[in-house]
């Protein structure tokens, strides 16, 4: 059991299990982790994406509060807990964690959230659809499915932008919408500080009208409308764009994916995960030429972070945040939760599932969740959790298979001091070690 172990089970993963440090997961276990996977199936119960667009449509079609309120209370609801529970099993049950790491921080690049309530339902299909297949491909390809997707265009008001010169836009008198536009530029791709301006902003809104959710709900894609259309020439970044239709989106997806601007804020995002929260620049720029030399390779990029070295000379240096904390619990005792479980302890917690304030998505720092009064609702939740654990489980046990190397001697000596095993679980869980990655 060592160091190495810890940190590819905690900091490229989500937590060990029971034995997983014993196994000896390595830096080749970790790039294996990184093959194509299969898409996730569609939890029990949950209909088909196209279908639950045209449920969002009727129940917002006359514009009555009610009805809204009603299909959110319901149906939304059961969806998300649903979704919720799946991706949950997801964490606890993978045996290729550094993928499903992947899948929650690409997620969160590109956050879609209950902030929009009336998305609720789509925000577990967005993550199984738009990003899951993508994570260890091409990020142009991750670009264009997460930008298109139907919770990415309801969350951020796509479905409504509509070019004033085309059809539609000069019979109804109606316009565009920037809020896509501008998170793509400032969020998904070339990064704050980026080298684009507001023109660009209204130039890449100007190409994304027409593509708009499928109304008549026939499938999970976004749905091209020439009738939305602007028509003419764009220019994008100094660049010109024809008139194409279609094509001129996939024009700008293209070119924001290769601009460097996008590699140095994909860069900097994961390195900001994975290494530290203020990462080295020599690491964010190896991974940025990485990301340039190999056209957006997201398993090439990935399997670079495995080769930094400074992730490796500095275990347990990043804070997990809740939504880490509470998955590695579950994932050391072996138990999958059921949705509204989980929903509740991360509410608690101050992190509920799809819920990030804003398009900016949850904080990846450790000053945005370490406070007094988190860390007592940590303290709190170690506790609750040990009082369930505490007649099935020992604190020295938990210690050895959740830290192994990574516990103190300090921890070590106050677990087996502790005066039963409920005390001892809870020192283990609420350790200064154990909420650390």
């Amino acid at each position: 059991m060592t160091v190495e172990s810890l940190v590819a089970a905690v900091r490229f993963g989500l937590g060990p299990k029971p034995g997983e440090l014993r196994a000896g997961r390595d830096r080749a276990a970790l790039k294996a982790d990184l093959a194509p996977q299969p898409a996730a199936p569609r939890p029990k119960g949950v209909p088909a994406t196209g279908a639950i667009v045209a449920a969002i449509r009727e129940a917002t079609r006359r514009g009555r509060e009610r009805d809204v309120v009603n299909f959110l209370k319901n149906d939304a609801k059961d969806i998300l807990v649903a979704e919720v529970a799946a991706r949950t099993r997801r964490a606890v049950e993978t045996d290729r964690p550094f993928h499903e790491r992947l899948v929650q921080h690409w997620s969160n690049h590109f956050t879609v959230s209950l902030a929009k309530p009336i998305a609720a339902p789509l925000l577990g299909a967005f993550e199984r659809e738009a990003i899951l297949p993508h994570v260890t491909g091409r990020f142009v390809d991750l670009l264009r499915a997460a930008s298109l997707h139907p919770a990415m265009m309801i969350y951020l008001d796509q479905a409504t932008s509509i070019g004033p010169n085309s059809r539609a836009g000069r019979r109804r008198d109606l316009g565009l919408n920037e809020n896509l536009a501008r998170e793509m530029l400032e969020l998904h791709t070339l990064g704050v500080d980026g080298g684009y301006g507001q023109d660009d902003v209204v130039q890449l809104a100007r190409i994304l009208t027409g593509w708009t959710v499928d109304r008549e709900g026939a499938g999970n894609a976004g749905r091209f409308m020439s009738v939305l259309h602007e028509p003419g020439d764009k220019r994008l970044l100094g660049q010109r764009i024809a008139e194409a239709g279609p094509d001129e989106a996939e024009a700008a997806f293209r070119m924001l994916a290769a601009h460097p601007s996008t590699a140095r804020n994909v860069a900097a995002r994961l390195a900001r995960h994975f290494v530290a929260d203020d990462p080295p620049p020599a690491t964010v720029e190896r991974l940025a030429r990485v990301f340039r030399d190999t056209d957006g390779d997201l398993r090439a990029v990935s399997g670079a972070l495995v080769d930094e070295e400074a992730i490796w000379r500095q275990p347990l240096s990043k804070v997990k945040t809740p939504n880490d904390l509470v998955q590695s619990i579950f994932r050391l005792i072996r138990t999958v939760p059921e949705g509204t479980l989980m929903i509740g302890a991360l509410k608690i917690l101050g992190q509920q599932p799809f819920s990030a304030p804003s398009p900016k998505g949850w904080s990846d720092r450790a000053t945005d969740w370490i406070t007094p009064d988190a860390l007592l609702r940590r303290i709190e939740m170690a506790q609750k959790a040990a009082a369930r654990l505490g007649r099935y489980a020992d604190g020295a046990v938990l210690l050895d298979a959740g830290l192994g190397a990574g516990a103190t001697a300090d921890l070590a000596a106050a677990v087996r001091r502790a005066g039963d095993r409920t005390t001892s679980v809870a020192l283990v869980l609420a350790s200064a070690e154990f909420q650390r990655r």
